[in-house]
This record gives C-alpha cells, sequence and structure tokens, in this order.
C-alpha cells in the first residue's frame, strides 16, 4: 500500500506539469481564477488535465483537497 501522502508536487506531476517548487510558484504568479470560475472551467488546461480534475473533485478522491488548495491559490 502506497502511504506517500500526496502535495502540490504530486499534483503537478499528475497533470503532466513541472513539480519543482519555483515551477508551481511560477504556474500559480501567471494563471489565475475568478472568483467564481470553477477550477476544471479554466481556459489554461488541456482537456486531459481538465478530466483529471473534474474527475478528482467528483470522485472525492485524494487528490480533491489538493485540487481546492490549487484552486485557492489561483484565485485573485
Amino acid at each position: 500500500m502506497d502511504t506517500t501522502i500526496a502535495n502540490l508536487s504530486h499534483l503537478f506531476e499528475q497533470l503532466g506539469l513541472a513539480p519543482a517548487a519555483q515551477d508551481i510558484e511560477q504556474f500559480i504568479a501567471t494563471h489565475s481564477l475568478d472568483i467564481k470560475e470553477s477550477i476544471c472551467d479554466a481556459s489554461f488546461w488541456t482537456p486531459s488535465q481538465q478530466a483529471f480534475l473534474q474527475e478528482a473533485i467528483s470522485a472525492d478522491s485524494h487528490w480533491s483537497e489538493l485540487v481546492d488548495q490549487l484552486a485557492t491559490r489561483l484565485q485573485k
């Protein structure tokens, strides 16, 4: 059984994005969500990234908390 605690780096890896802390901060600095915009509806995701995010949220998987954290950090 995998007991690794997932973090934003792991989420970025799942999304096919660079997982280093400075890459995550750069992504957050250059992308944003409107306060009422769903993270899944953001125009900067690829279709496969959107599908992953939607599945994570709808299945309330272990990724959903990280997706929520990312959405909060993207809201400007």
